[in-house]
């Protein structure tokens, strides 16, 4: 066999086999589709789309587009750390996917060495502000649905709750 014989038939051949495969993956996609159309049209996150209860949570899901286990997992904090953690974690991802300040560059001459571009990225910066939200309003509606029932207790029940005043607050003699 000459050469340019066997070039081109390995170049049918490559062809053939990816036109094959390009195939499969449309044939794919379009089972993909059928079964799942928003996913196809990239218009929800997994966790925001299976949030379609009433409940307080997955109102919150809905509202700021991301679970409270992305949060944590972003934040990188444990579901029993304390608001301290999660600012002290946002803190320093916020800093660090900020634009640093470029310095002076003092050009000499003409093969002076250009500084190296800020490396940040304002997509992880936002990512970490919003999972700072999504923790905080949790945190929030955790403590207001706390405070609602002890509110409807009435006034008796107020005063008398947790001001350590009465018989149980631990000092027997």
């Amino acid at each position: 066999m000459s050469a340019p014989k066997i070039i081109v038939q390995v170049l049918v051949t490559g062809a053939q086999i990816f036109g094959k495969a390009f195939l499969a993956a449309g044939r794919q996609a379009v089972k993909n589709a059928k079964h799942s159309p928003q996913a196809a049209l990239g218009a929800d996150v997994a966790g925001v789309r299976n949030a379609n209860t009433g409940s307080l949570t997955d109102r919150l899901t809905r509202e700021h587009r991301m679970t409270l286990d992305e949060a944590q997992l972003i934040l990188n904090v444990k579901r029993s750390e304390e608001m301290e953690g999660v600012i002290k974690n946002y803190e320093h991802l916020f800093k660090v996917n900020s634009p640093k300040p470029t310095p002076k560059a003092e050009s000499t001459g003409p093969k002076a060495r250009q500084p190296a571009p800020p490396a940040y990225s304002h997509y992880l910066q936002s990512k970490v502000f919003r999972a700072r939200e999504r923790i905080e309003a949790e945190m929030r509606a955790t403590v207001e649905e706390a405070a609602g029932p002890a509110s409807k207790g009435g006034p008796s029940e107020t005063g008398t709750a947790g001001s350590g005043t009465g018989p149980s607050s631990g000092s027997s003699s």
